[in-house]
């Protein structure tokens, strides 16, 4: 079964969410990021823990409950989005902070 296909399946390309990179920090064996991620205009911040080393890439991904319960209010399915949140930081589709300096 193919990447696409079991996106399909579990529905989680679903949840339009944009996902903002505020801070990683680490070492070789995993990284801290702080970030937030947008979905219909309203912001959220989250943590997560990058593991990439034996068994491939993994994110420990922490939300608020109180984040949770307003997904959830607005209509998304919260493990959806979570899940999705997680496969756009192990595939890169995340947005960086750009250096003003070097701008």
């Amino acid at each position: 079964m193919s990447g696409n296909e079991f996106r399909r399946m579990n529905n989680t390309d679903s949840v339009p969410v944009s996902v903002f990179i505020k801070n990683a920090k680490g070492s070789e064996l995993a990284s801290k990021i702080v970030g937030y991620f947008t979905v219909r205009d309203q912001q959220f911040r989250f943590t997560a823990i990058a593991f990439g080393r034996i068994g491939g890439n993994n994110i420990g991904l922490k939300i608020a409950k109180k984040t949770l319960d307003k997904i959830k209010s607005m209509g998304i399915d919260p493990e959806i989005l979570q899940l999705t949140i997680q496969r756009k930081l192990i595939e890169g589709d995340i947005i960086m902070p750009t250096d003003k300096k070097t701008a």
